[in-house]
């Protein structure tokens, strides 16, 4: 089978979305949709199931991207191994926050792109919540990602920096928290929080031993939606410190004092372990521990 067939085909099991599939990748979504037929027609399987709301991997689907994560893993060793010792070539892909992308990464790939020039560098921003997925989907190399409570043990984790969680509300709605014996009604004032992720667990694990039934407002992804909702008078929000102090909404929100003091962040560069085999992450990871130390 074509290696580019089966790249184009393990993507779109990780995003399960055609548009953005065919967006990523560089290939209209006709052309796309074209190579999924020839992939079932030649194992003689449907791969995946479609209507128009949604997209999911057959049972033949989940067993061929194994075989795919395989294939792609070998080529890719086999790439390096016939690639010159001395000159890293071929890319790199990294998965990150907007956020991360401003103020993580610059520090990071700056000193790695001197050393690697022949690297390609392929960064995807989206919501940080997504990115350990994104790792154990095999959509990117690496991710810049938050700490969660249980790492898998097929990754690796280094901290690269940490940032509290605070509590945002609005500049110009003053009124739009509620109060009850001169602290706020957590059942009363509205909130804007993570659909999913860490930030979410830590809220929930908060909310479940305080005996609260919160009055949430909104559910969005992204911890920017967040921020920009909060400044539009939503609601309150919780966020990393870090994403606030790098919005263009920093002058509409402010810090809330007085709040619940859940556990901070630590935000990091984390990998499958055997990408660490491969001499591109590998060199990454060397670069980002030079940097801590």
């Amino acid at each position: 089978m074509d290696i580019r067939y089966l790249q184009l085909f393990r993507h779109l099991a990780g995003t399960l979305h055609f548009a953005r599939t065919s967006k990523a990748c560089y290939i209209t979504p006709s052309a796309l949709t074209r190579v999924i037929q020839r992939l079932e027609a030649e194992l003689d399987k449907k791969l995946f199931t479609r209507d128009s709301r949604s997209v999911e991997l057959t049972s033949a689907g989940v067993l061929f991207k194994q075989y795919c994560d395989d294939v792609l893993e070998r080529w890719n060793i086999l790439h390096d191994q016939l690639s010159s010792h001395d000159i890293l070539q071929g890319k790199l892909s990294l998965f990150c926050s907007v956020t991360a992308a401003l103020g993580i990464l610059p520090a990071i790939m700056t000193k790695y792109r001197k050393a690697h020039p022949d690297v390609q560098i392929l960064l995807e921003t989206g919501d940080a919540a997504e990115a350990l997925t994104k790792l154990s989907n095999q959509d990117a190399d690496a991710v810049i990602a938050a700490l969660p409570d249980t790492l898998a043990k097929n990754l690796i984790f280094q901290t690269v920096s940490q940032s509290s969680l605070i509590f945002i509300a609005p500049l110009q709605y003053p009124d739009i928290i509620k109060y009850i014996t001169g602290e706020i009604d957590w059942e009363k004032t509205p909130l804007i929080i993570p659909d999913h992720g860490l930030s979410r667990e830590r809220i929930d694990q908060w909310f479940a031993k305080e005996n609260f039934t919160p009055n949430i407002y909104s559910q969005v992804a992204g911890n920017e939606a967040i921020i920009v909702m909060v400044s539009l008078g939503c609601g309150i929000g919780l966020v990393p410190k870090i994403v606030l102090e790098k919005s263009t909404f920093l002058n509409k929100v402010k810090i809330l004092n007085n709040t619940p003091e859940l556990p901070a962040f630590t935000i990091g560069l984390c990998t499958r372990k055997k990408n660490l085999a491969n001499p591109r992450v590998s060199a990454l990871w060397k670069i980002t521990g030079k940097r801590q130390r």
